[in-house]
């Protein structure tokens, strides 16, 4: 049976919800954002690997000291369900425009490996992390780590250690769920009525019950988003659909030993992005798996990560689907995500001048009207490389349009473009 969640209560309008609850509640709670439609789509870019039946989803790319850019995602027959999925590579050699063969990076024989990401940290060694899926369900994740010096060859890189990061949040965590979620909570209770607020109320119950689990706390923990260095600290963002919240761990001694902040409690803030401001404050953006309106959450710490301010809704639409900040060495913050309230048929990127106070620059990456022959492209994961050129990668599954031209199949895709490009805006095409 699949396990309740807050958007299964009638408290928010997408795909997950269950039954006739999608009609209780909250339609009133906030008009939907306008978004503009432009008129031309990004730049063209191209596909990792060819399009396959297999499913192929959440890719992460790093850049290579010497240029090369090095991507990971996840392949099989599914996702947590089906137990052939393992992680994959694939690498762009500096100066090619062709990805090499796809490699693999990690296979737990007979469990699914999903969700990798990775980092180059400042002694230039590279991390990979990822959750190994031990009865199939998103709340056995088990976290994994793996670290390589010798990455820049041809195929896959050569993992020097291969270690699971076993989590341990302290009493903090009980009592930061139960001071913080029925805060959180309460607005929705307020507007619930009858079987929804029961229904509600029950979940409720069980995630204070879980944050006394030590066995709850700390199994279920996967990453998502690019992890962040901030001086000596390596800050690994990481959410449970156990919980349906997020947390970050942190190491200050290369990985030797792993502290977690305080859970970083909302209602469905998950999938968390990290970005640092000109005075030290941390800044994550979180994928909106709660009650309407969907929304692009966002918190705050002012202490290195360890505690986060609530999670709140900003004005940038999100349909419960990845997304991730990048900091432009210009200054610039860009945010790229599905920027519509339902669907993954459009991604675009934000830029903010502001440091993610305010996003009113929007550039579409593709942009499907919403319906049957829309495309998919979700996922994304972008990296500014040592030449300016900012680079991003995405889950893809091709319109109707395109798959005349491309065929049927999921794969990763690539684009490739300049600061000022994004600014100026794309050429038709």
């Amino acid at each position: 049976m699949r396990r309740l969640r807050i958007a299964d209560c009638g408290l928010r309008i997408g795909a997950a919800f269950v039954g006739n609850l999608a009609v209780c509640l909250l339609v009133s709670l906030s008009p939907c954002l306008p978004v503009s439609r432009a008129s031309a789509a990004g730049p063209a870019g191209e596909l990792i690997a060819p399009l396959e039946t297999t499913h192929n989803h959440a890719s992460c790319i790093v850049e290579c000291p010497n240029g090369d850019i090095l991507a990971c995602w996840y392949r099989g027959s599914g996702e947590r369900q089906a137990d052939d999925v393992r992680i994959v590579g694939a690498r762009l050699r500096r100066g090619r425009g062709r990805w090499s063969p796809v490699f693999e990076m990690a296979d737990t024989s007979g469990f699914p490996d999903c969700n990798p990401c990775m980092i180059v940290d400042g002694s230039r060694r590279l991390w990979m992390f990822w959750p190994v899926i031990l009865d199939n369900h998103w709340e056995s994740a088990l976290l994994k780590c793996r670290t390589s010096v010798d990455y820049e060859k041809p195929g896959p890189p050569k993992w020097e250690q291969d270690r699971t990061l076993l989590l341990k949040p302290g009493p903090e965590f009980a009592a930061a769920v139960h001071r913080d979620l029925m805060k959180q909570a309460q607005p929705y209770l307020d507007r619930a009525e009858g079987t929804t607020k029961a229904k509600l109320q029950t979940l409720l119950e069980s995630i204070l019950k879980k944050a006394d689990d030590k066995l709850a706390t700390r199994l279920g923990w996967m990453p998502r988003a690019h992890p962040l260095l901030d001086g000596g600290r390596l800050l690994l963002p990481l959410y449970s659909d156990g919980f349906d919240f997020s947390l970050v761990a942190y190491t200050d001694d290369d990985g030797a030993t792993w502290q977690t902040s305080e859970p970083m409690v909302g209602p469905g803030n998950v999938q968390p992005t990290l970005a640092k401001r000109k005075d030290g404050t941390l800044v994550a953006f979180y994928r909106d798996n709660g009650p309407p309106p969907q929304r692009v959450m966002q918190s705050e710490s002012k202490d290195g990560g360890r505690t986060w301010s609530l999670a709140r809704d900003i004005d940038v639409p999100n349909p419960g689907a990845g997304l991730e900040v990048l900091v432009l060495r210009s200054g610039r913050w860009l945010l790229v995500n599905n920027p519509t309230e339902h669907g993954r048929h459009a991604l675009a990127i934000h830029v903010s001048e502001d440091e993610g106070r305010t996003w009113p620059t929007l550039r579409y990456l593709e942009n499907d009207p919403p319906g049957s022959a829309a495309g998919s492209y979700s996922y994304p994961s972008i990296l500014q490389a040592r030449d300016g050129a900012i680079h991003v990668s995405y889950s893809y599954t091709p319109n109707r349009a395109a798959i005349a031209k491309e065929g049927r199949g999921e794969s990763i895709k690539h684009v490739r473009f300049t600061e000022s490009e994004l600014l100026a805006g794309w050429p038709e095409r």
